[in-house]
């Protein structure tokens, strides 16, 4: 029985006193600790190693006690399984020397076995559980279909994944099957993750926002649906969809447990989008951690009141910054848990 439950019983809707805080990408950049690490081992022998993904993981919990840790890991795991090479490069990002634009580099993509080419994440999930004892739930996480075809196919990072896009609108057939074996891996993967004994998954959908409402439909919800409706038997899933506050109505009906959602919507305009029926998760806006410690408090407490206690998680709208200062990380975390 995990001692601290508040996280599950958000995701189910329960009442609680507060609601539960934790931060997309707290494990990882802006801690010292994790510097140390990092000058040590490259990117991905971080996400290979158990130990030293289990360590990474539970660092924050150790230095500010969030209800929920997230495994160390990256999204770019999955292609990497499915036989397409991706390099971290410092100072650049993913880096992918043989992007996917066309039939036969789709071909070429497999379906793997996820217990024998991702078998170190699961040894990653075992050493995590037991460093966290039970105190608090463990996180998986996996990107949504389309966010990983973003990379696979530009190549690398974007503002606009223009060519990503043009392989949709051009080639449909090859990029729906793209889709559908990345969906595939997922949903075995997440099993997998579960399995192993994560205790909740998110998908993280952080290029949705770059389609348009009709091609989000075709190109990315349709996917993290199946997701959805495969996992949700085996663990709650929480779907965040950065940029993509037109889609809320329609998400809220899913089997999802939870919507993650960006700065970029009001509290009262979610509930509203999602008919008040589904547990939030969001949305501080990460450089509003700059702020001054008393600004941040304030602003958290008014988050909070505007979303309302129940049914909904407190995080940030995208993933920590590598500059915030410690200080207003643990201010950010401390006004949760004095609400």
């Amino acid at each position: 029985m995990i001692k601290n439950d508040l996280f599950l019983r958000a995701l189910k809707g329960e009442e609680v006193k507060r609601p539960p805080v934790w931060m997309m990408r707290q494990a990882g950049r802006y801690l010292p600790e994790f510097m140390a690490i990092r000058e040590k081992y490259d990117f991905f022998t971080r996400c290979r190693t158990p130990e030293l993904a289990s360590e990474i993981t539970v660092q924050p919990i150790r230095r500010y006690g969030m209800d929920a840790a997230i495994l160390f890991s990256d999204i770019l795991v999955i292609p990497q399984a499915m036989n397409i090479e991706v390099q971290m490069k410092p100072n650049f990002g993913p880096y992918l020397p043989n992007p996917v634009r066309d039939q036969r580099g789709v071909d070429n993509v497999i379906i793997p076995d996820v217990h024998e080419e991702l078998d170190y994440v699961m040894q990653a999930i075992k050493a995590t559980k037991e460093l966290l004892n039970d105190e608090i739930p463990l996180i998986g996480f996996a990107g949504s279909p389309w966010t990983i075809l973003c990379y696979v196919v530009q190549g690398q990072g974007s503002k606009t994944f223009d060519k990503a896009k043009e392989f949709c609108f051009t080639q449909p057939l090859a990029a729906h099957q793209l889709l559908q074996k990345i969906t595939d891996t997922t949903i075995a993967y997440l099993k997998a993750k579960v399995a192993s004994g994560v205790n909740a998954v998110q998908i993280f959908d952080s290029w949705g926002g770059m389609l348009s409402p009709v091609d989000y439909q075709e190109f990315s919800w349709k996917y993290i649906n199946q997701i959805i409706e495969a996992l949700k038997d085996d663990a709650p899933v929480i779907s965040f969809a950065k940029g993509c506050w037109y889609a809320l109505e329609e998400m809220s009906n899913s089997n999802a447990s939870a919507l993650g959602i960006d700065w970029t919507v009001t509290p009262q305009f979610a509930r509203k989008a999602t008919n008040n029926n589904i547990t939030l998760q969001g949305n501080f806006d990460p450089v509003r951690l700059l702020s001054p410690p008393s600004v941040i408090k304030d602003m958290v407490k008014k988050m909070i009141d505007d979303f309302g206690k129940d049914r909904y998680i407190v995080n940030l709208g995208h993933g920590i910054l590598p500059h915030v200062p410690l200080e207003n990380a643990k201010v950010f975390i401390d006004a949760v848990k004095e609400y």
